[in-house]
């Protein structure tokens, strides 16, 4: 059994809810250990996984929010900047699952928070298994 940390940034709570949710259903499903903490934004994400794993607590990482396009060019640098540091922290080595998304509209992350729909918090907490039983093997 592993441990899990799911860092979240909590805008949307009914969207951020359903993502949860799918993320806690998986990693529970593969019989692995969670904790939830909340950061302000989506930009904040790999600078919290990123102390985590110098606190050398967890085995592995979901990134969870919602990132919905706006009026000006911030959604850009929302989305592009939060996935290159959760990219970083892949390249790293961490086990990371990036459940953050970004959509044009709310039906848009409905859809995908959904997890009777898209269900991507669910797929984030899969990738996260994944890649921590990938660096198990690799480091046998």
């Amino acid at each position: 059994m592993a441990k899990f940390l799911i860092v979240e940034a909590r805008f949307y709570d009914h969207l951020n809810d359903m993502l949860i949710e799918g993320a806690t259903d998986a990693l529970k499903a593969a019989g692995h250990e969670h904790e939830i903490i909340t950061v302000p934004g989506a930009l904040e994400i790999p600078g919290a996984i990123s102390m985590a794993i110098d606190a050398n607590q967890y085995d592995g990482f979901v990134a969870i929010g919602v990132v919905i396009r706006g009026e000006t060019y911030h959604f850009e640098i929302v989305a592009g900047e939060s996935a290159r540091g959760i990219m970083a922290l892949s390249m790293d080595g961490a086990a990371v699952g990036n459940g953050i998304i970004t959509t044009e509209n709310e039906e848009q992350a409905l859809a995908r928070a959904d997890k009777t729909r898209k269900n991507k918090g669910g797929e984030a907490a899969q990738a996260a298994i994944a890649m921590y039983e990938l660096g198990l093997k690799f480091s046998a």
